[in-house]
Order: C-alpha cells, then sequence, then structure tokens
C-alpha cells in the first residue's frame, strides 16, 4: 500500500529577482512525498505567483485530496487534475522516484552518470543596468555561449545598449542572445521595439505581449522580424485541440515549456508533439523550482537529446536549497554523482 503526505517549504532568494511581473523576494513550493515497503519517492508542487493557473484558494486542499486518494492511481489522479498543472508534475515526479532504485536518479542516463551535460542558456535577470552589466559579465567570464535576457522593466534604450555591449564583444556565431519580455511590450510598439531588437542579431524574443493577445502575436509571429517564442501563452491551454488551434494561429517560430506550468512530463511532451508536427521548435525551462525539481527537469530533458540550449540553470538562486549533484560548468548543467542530497527539504521528506 502506498501511503502519501505533503509539505510546504517556501525557498527564499538569495538576492530580489526582477521579471516584468515584479520583484521576487522568495517562492512557495510544496512537496509530495510517497512511500511503500521501505521506498520512498519525492515530487516538487511549485507555484509562480501571478503566473501558474493553478494558483487558487484550493490548492491545498487540492494537494491533500490527492495525498488522501493516492490509490486510485497516477493515471486517474493525473486525470482528475488537468486544472492543477503543478500538481501533476508534483505526483508525476514522485511516482517516478519512488519506482526508482536511487530515488533521487528519476532517469539513468550519461548525464546522471556524469558522462555528459546539457548546454543551457545563461540569464541575466531585470535590474538597473550597471547590475545587469556585471552580471552579463561574470556569466559571459563563466563560458556561456547562450545568454538570455530578461527585458521590459528598465529603459529600453539602456537595455539596447546592453545588447550592443554583448554584440561589441561577440558577433551571434560565437554567442546566441535570447531575450524574453515576459509580455511587458504592447500592441502598438511591440513591432517597433522588435525591429530594434533584430539589429542586435537576436535568436528569439520570448512573448513580446501579454498572452491571449492572439491577433497581434500572429501578427508578430508572420512579421519575420524576429522569431517569436511562445511562454506563458501555453499556460492553461490544457486540453489537445485548444493546443493545436492556438500555434496555428499565432504560427510561432518556438514554444517555451516549463513542466510545473503545463502539466508536468506527460503535458510536456503533448505540446512538443503537436509543435513538432508544425515545425515549431522548443526548449525546456524551469520555473524557479528547487534543485529538487530542476533534478527530475534536468533528467527527463536530457532524455528527450534536445538540440538547442535549454533554461535549466536556475538551482543556485535560494538560501535554502537542496543541496543536489547539479553543477554548471562552462555553459553547461552537469550531474555529479559523487555529490551526496541534503539540505532542510531532504530533512522534511525524510530521505536523510
Amino acid at each position: 500500500m502506498i501511503k502519501a503526505r505533503y509539505f510546504e517549504h517556501t525557498l527564499e532568494f538569495i538576492k530580489p529577482s526582477g521579471t516584468s511581473r515584479g520583484v521576487m523576494h522568495h517562492k512557495q513550493s510544496w512537496f509530495i512525498v510517497l512511500s511503500q515497503n521501505g521506498r520512498t519517492g519525492i515530487g516538487e508542487c511549485g507555484l509562480l505567483k501571478g503566473l501558474s493557473i493553478d494558483e487558487r484558494p484550493d490548492y491545498e486542499e487540492k494537494l491533500d485530496w490527492t495525498c488522501r486518494n493516492i490509490s486510485l492511481g497516477p493515471d486517474a489522479l493525473l486525470e482528475s487534475l488537468v486544472e492543477f498543472p503543478s500538481i501533476q508534475f508534483g505526483l508525476e515526479m514522485a511516482w517516478q522516484s519512488l519506482l526508482s532504485e536511487d530515488p533521487m536518479v528519476l532517469f539513468p542516463s550519461a548525464f546522471t552518470s556524469g558522462a555528459d551535460a546539457i548546454p543551457i542558456n545563461g540569464l541575466i535577470w531585470m535590474n538597473d543596468f550597471e547590475t545587469m552589466a556585471r552580471e552579463l559579465e561574470d556569466k559571459l567570464a563563466s563560458g556561456f555561449s547562450c545568454m538570455k535576457l530578461k527585458i521590459g522593466a528598465i529603459d529600453f534604450d539602456a537595455e539596447c545598449e546592453l545588447l550592443r555591449r554583448m554584440r561589441e564583444r561577440f558577433d551571434a556565431s560565437r554567442l546566441e542572445i535570447r531575450v524574453d519580455a515576459n509580455g511587458a511590450f504592447n500592441a502598438e510598439t511591440a513591432l517597433d521595439k522588435m525591429r530594434k531588437l533584430s539589429g542586435f542579431e537576436i535568436h528569439s524574443i520570448e512573448q513580446p505581449v501579454p498572452k491571449n493577445q492572439h491577433d497581434t502575436m500572429s501578427v508578430l509571429a508572420k512579421s519575420g522580424v524576429l522569431p517569436i517564442a511562445l511562454d506563458e501563452e501555453l499556460i492553461g491551454v490544457f486540453h489537445p485541440e485548444e493546443k493545436r488551434r492556438l500555434l496555428d494561429k499565432i504560427a510561432p517560430q518556438y514554444i517555451v515549456l516549463k513542466p510545473s506550468l503545463v502539466g508536468g512530463f506527460s503535458g510536456t511532451k503533448e505540446w512538443i508533439a503537436i509543435a513538432r508536427e508544425r515545425g515549431i521548435g522548443w526548449w525546456i525551462t524551469s520555473a524557479l523550482e528547487s534543485n529538487i525539481g530542476l533534478n527530475a527537469i534536468a533528467q527527463w530533458t536530457y532524455t528527450l537529446s534536445p538540440q538547442m540550449a535549454q533554461g535549466l540553470g536556475t538551482g543556485a538562486l535560494y538560501t535554502n536549497n537542496a543541496v543536489s549533484p547539479l553543477e554548471v560548468r562552462s555553459g553547461a548543467l552537469w550531474h555529479n554523482p559523487g555529490c551526496r542530497w541534503s539540505g532542510e527539504i531532504i530533512e522534511k521528506a525524510g530521505m536523510v
């Protein structure tokens, strides 16, 4: 008989992290712990305030219901949790962890053995110009060949100046630059700003305008000015036919997938399959999970043989994260099998 419980853990940022939706100081996560015959599995259910579709008053009630009804099995539970994608993800993760020989090695591969790595993008958070410039220098010095800048919070000309500095040092053959507006532009100015950004040989722009402006987003995607990547637009689109209609309407060049926000591994796989049918590229990124969630996402992503840099380098953001085998070296995420898991989350889960 499988037993299930959950606990909450508030992750505290080492330094405030800014997006166009505001500055984050901490982040709530819940963890599902499964146990059976002396084995333990753990999964992370993480919410992003103001973004997760399942950020609602009955969230913890649904989490409690999931644990009380764990005997229904994963398939029935996942079907009942369609409107709670982060719980779907935590449940999938916990179940895979329980079934694995090592509960923290969910998908054994050359990545988990330490023989291979996953290329990732460096991330520059929104801040004042000088702080962003310093972070940029640090990331470039540490060997990243793909950089992602959060834009839309400070003066646009200052953001362009930062991009100009990057291109003065490295051309597009040596450094891929992605920008993420998090919906900060408006329909009237987005195309003009994209034209200015195109002068810096930008790989793509994520979510230039807020979600649900499908006509505007379609015009931007078809303009040919910059490749468009959908991110927030995918959140809350639950059913396959809805997903097809959305991608057919906007016809983006890329989609960006956060398993915690789009229904876990199964929801992410469905988006990838539909995108591939339409020749749309994709990459996977974390949603500010702890190292527990990041570990599972990274291991699963490696099994997909990704063809471009992924967004999986956020494990060092918190003061009270789990100590894990994940290491960022020279612009890639590595798994060091010689490193032991530890920390408060591990202790709460009873996995010491």
